[in-house]
């Protein structure tokens, strides 16, 4: 099972998780990301295509599912304005045993922050600035293949 949304309203955690905790799954594995207040950063908003932002999600997710032999993968991602601490994304996976689920998850994580088409915009005391692709993220992602 293989479940993508990107929306504008909260993430509720726990009836996400939920939903991977699927009948032969031993192992689920899950990652939360949260808007930091990082540099005075006050909001974080975010943009999306519509349609390719899905597709990109779930190429990812399928890619997880084969290679990890997963039961169950979730990935919700907000987008709009955020404040700090809010939930940006949940990522939730579901395996036989436990490293298949927490090494798809970390999978998961890393190949969405460079594959799927988010726009970042951080609005500080001192302005807005839009945020790019840190060096670290785009290195891990390409650690994968």
């Amino acid at each position: 099972m293989i479940r993508i949304l990107v929306t504008p309203d909260p993430i509720d955690v726990a009836t996400e998780v939920a939903r991977v905790e699927v009948e032969g799954a031993g192992g689920i594995a899950s990652f939360i990301g949260r808007v930091r207040a990082d540099d005075g950063v006050s909001t974080l908003e975010l943009e999306h295509y519509p349609g390719m932002t899905e597709a990109a999600l779930e190429a990812v997710a399928r890619t997880a599912a084969a290679r990890w032999s997963l039961a169950a993968v979730t990935i919700v991602h907000r987008v709009g304005p955020m404040g700090p601490g809010e939930r940006i994304v949940l990522v939730a996976t579901a395996a036989a045993h436990r490293q298949a689920a927490l090494d798809a998850c970390a999978y998961c994580i890393d190949r969405l922050k460079t594959d799927a088409p988010f726009w970042k915009r951080e609005v500080t005391p001192e302005g807005t600035r839009w945020v790019e692709v840190r060096a670290a993220d785009a290195q891990r992602a390409t650690d994968w293949a």
